[in-house]
């Protein structure tokens, strides 16, 4: 059993991760010498085309399912293709994120745009002179979130997950290296970063919508799910101002990122109480975003225990 067990990590770690890292590679030559609105549409075609297929999706559905009890299953598969569309749309546009527009005011031409509501919030942010740390989800594309914050002045350092697979690890860095102030990984080492990026007074970007094993239980569309308390203990210790941000696909290569008011941090004095109350007031934001574009989350997350 041992050696079976030793000789699929093997034929993983010397065939299949670099197979796949050449396909990426590929793939990702391929949108980078399309025009973003081709790249985004044929990202879109090839996930919406394949993805429904893998057996990744049932995770989705099943999870669609318990959260929409009341839709039948056309309605089911329908936001399992709207989804898989817009991660393969994330995965085309990723290549030209540096060279995408954005306004606050009057519309920007160009085959993208990428809208703000709610600036007003990132300024007064700034101007209270503490850290920010901004907050968001699998939605939309999560990705154009660094160009608002940019825009605004502040420069994110952002808190993500390694790939599995080094090499493809290293494609994904590259095409975030020009629009953040840095990339911070999730672990031991990611979480000295993160103090030490607000200790200088820098501002973090985090992700927070993904299951955490050793995470505390928050309640999640009604069912406790393990979420990272660290969101809400770093802004606790470092008196930041917490900003939740979301983006909203509004079709092709056009984007609204919404930033609402600051959330409020909870400091009672027990410190589990509360990271729980604070994150339990974060991930009720997601869920609100979620209900408005549930085909623009990504719910291939194991997101519950079970």
């Amino acid at each position: 059993m041992a050696s079976r067990a030793a000789w699929r990590r093997r034929f993983t770690h010397y065939l299949v991760r670099p197979l796949e890292a050449v396909i990426l590679h590929l793939l990702h030559a391929i949108v980078s010498i399309l025009p973003v609105t081709a790249a985004s549409a044929l990202g879109g075609a090839l996930a919406r085309a394949m993805g429904p297929r893998l057996g990744l999706s049932r995770r989705a559905r099943k999870s669609i399912g318990r959260v929409f009890p009341e839709l039948d299953a056309a309605a089911v598969e329908k936001l399992v293709r709207e989804m898989w569309d817009n991660l393969g749309r994330v995965a085309g546009e990723m290549p030209h994120l540096p060279h995408m527009k954005v306004f606050d005011s009057d519309p920007v031409p160009g085959p993208t745009q990428v809208e703000i509501l709610g600036r007003e919030h990132v300024d007064d942010a700034v101007h209270r002179g503490k850290p920010i740390i901004f907050f968001t989800a699998h939605i939309g594309n999560w990705e154009v979130a660094p160009l608002v914050s940019l825009r605004c002045g502040v420069l994110l350092h952002v808190v993500y997950r390694s790939a599995n697979n080094k090499w493809a690890d290293r494609l994904f860095l590259a095409g975030r290296r020009d629009v953040v102030g840095g990339m911070i990984p999730k672990g031991a080492e990611g979480a000295r970063l993160m103090i030490k990026a607000l200790q200088a007074g820098n501002s973090l970007g985090m992700l927070v919508d993904q299951k955490m094993n050793d995470g505390i239980a928050v309640p999640f569309f009604g069912r406790e799910a393990m979420t990272a308390p660290a969101l809400a203990q770093l802004a606790a210790r470092y008196d930041c101002t917490v900003l939740p941000a979301w983006v909203e696909r509004l079709g092709g290569v056009r984007f609204r990122v919404r930033v609402e008011p600051p959330l409020t941090v909870s400091s009672g004095g027990d410190r589990h109480a509360d990271a729980l109350a604070t994150m339990t007031a974060v991930n009720a934001r997601i869920e609100a975003w979620i209900r408005q574009c549930p085909g623009q989350w990504l719910w291939l997350h194991r997101r519950w225990p079970d």
